[in-house]
């Protein structure tokens, strides 16, 4: 048992020989040390670039959204793409496109088709509704297509007028949408708690036309929701 013992001890210490052995080659090899030293450089130089592509994308992912009722964008890290005006489809087709759309001012055109299928409209506020914001019959509705410049993210949250804890606030407003009794369907947007009409656009054409919407209890709880009560919205960016 006793030589078992003194055999183990020294099959161990041949070990820590042998492991010593190469520590002192590896030290003494200046080739090998070169090569290690250049592959751990080329390591911190691949991080270094996937690092800084990190950022790039980052910064350059900015969330786009539009803000509905304004020619601007909120001063808090954002950027115009464009002002334009808010369109649509007649509020009585039953054929119509339920999205509202931000066009541009600047349009590219052609004359290529000879029939007319979908029919674009501008969009205007109903005065019975926003006449408490100083708008008169017919006011046509501005948007403002804007990007975010530290955020990617984009969320509306209907029913808010601020966000949860994380996100940070671009604009907030009214829920709007269609009137329920017309026939084109429609989609819940945020409208600017200051909205402003386009210039020269005071006519009472219709076409597609902004209401406020409120709560019906029901299949919907109340509380927390109350009958016929506003729906405010907040647009929030991280």
């Amino acid at each position: 048992m006793f030589a078992v013992k003194v055999l183990t001890i020294c099959v161990a210490g041949l070990g820590i020989l042998h492991a010593e052995d190469e520590r002192r080659i590896l030290l003494n090899d200046p080739d090998l040390l070169q090569t290690q030293l250049h592959a751990l450089e080329r390591k911190v130089q691949e991080l270094t670039t996937k690092y800084n592509d990190l950022q790039a994308t980052k910064t350059n992912a900015g969330g786009v959204y539009v803000r509905w009722g304004r020619r601007d964008c909120p001063k808090n890290n954002t950027e115009l793409v464009y002002s334009g005006f808010a369109g649509g489809s007649w509020y009585e087709h039953t054929g119509a496109a339920a999205e509202f759309v931000c066009l541009p001012p600047d349009p590219d055109l052609t004359t290529k088709y000879s029939s007319s299928y979908g029919r674009m409209y501008g969009s205007e506020y109903d005065i019975n509704s926003f006449a408490s914001h100083g708008l008169d019959d017919g006011d046509d509705v501005p948007c403002a297509v804007c990007r975010s410049t530290a955020e990617s993210s984009v969320i509306m949250i209907p029913g808010k007028s601020s966000c949860y804890d994380g996100w940070s606030m671009q604009y907030r407003g009214d829920l709007v949408a269609g009137a329920y009794s017309h026939k084109a369907a429609t989609q819940y947007i945020c409208l600017d708690e200051n909205p402003v009409a386009l210039p020269a656009g005071h006519a009472n054409n219709d076409g597609n036309v902004f209401y406020p919407v409120v709560a019906v209890c029901g299949s919907l709880a109340c509380p927390p929701y109350h009958d016929h009560k506003y729906l405010t919205c907040v647009v929030c960016t991280k």
